[in-house]
């Protein structure tokens, strides 16, 4: 049986794209290591988690551990996805973490490849500046997603938006009783 967990310890290059238009696009979490690249398809919902929780460890972490940019530090990244892409697999859970001896972001995805294989593995060590780098591109790519609907947390459509929770009823109407 192959193995099916990977530990990369200093990624060089970490970001998140998209393939198709707004509300057609699939989401893919791309890094590369050592001359190699690997794609990962992710929700929108695990991006936007993503960025909620980098956001907030990155400023935690700034608190304990001031970070000194150098004018390197001070370069943006290239964000965009490389193609071809050909996912390793679908991301099913994903857990981040800080090492403080090492100075480096810790992302652990588990996928899944298909339903009878075993979950899969892989763990991604990163500095906090390609950190917040992929925080940020996270929430760019949310931030022009389609509106949500207030009521169901559906997507709302450009033809428009059948929300069951309203059951039929318009904004400050309720049903009569008669």
């Amino acid at each position: 049986m192959p193995d099916l967990s990977y530990n990369f310890d200093h990624v060089e290059r970490l970001t998140i794209g998209t393939i198709g238009p707004i509300g057609q696009r699939t989401f893919y979490l791309q890094a590369h290591v050592s001359q190699r690249r690997i794609s990962l398809t992710v929700e929108k919902e695990q991006v936007q988690a993503l960025a909620d929780a980098l956001d907030h460890l990155l400023d935690e972490v700034v608190t304990r551990n001031p970070l000194l940019p150098t004018a390197d530090d001070l370069l943006l990244p290239d964000m965009t996805l490389e193609v071809p892409l050909e996912a390793l697999f679908k991301v099913v859970q994903m857990g981040l973490g800080y090492e403080a001896e090492s100075d480096l972001v810790v992302l652990v995805i588990q996928g899944q490849v298909n339903e009878e294989e075993d979950p899969v593995l892989v763990r991604f060590a990163f500095t906090r500046l390609q950190a917040r780098a992929l925080g940020n591109r996270a929430a760019e790519l949310i931030a022009v997603s389609r509106p949500t609907c207030g009521n169901c947390g559906r997507p709302i459509e450009q033809s428009g938006h059948f929300c069951p929770e309203r059951n039929g009823h318009g904004p400050g109407k309720s049903p009569s009783v008669e």
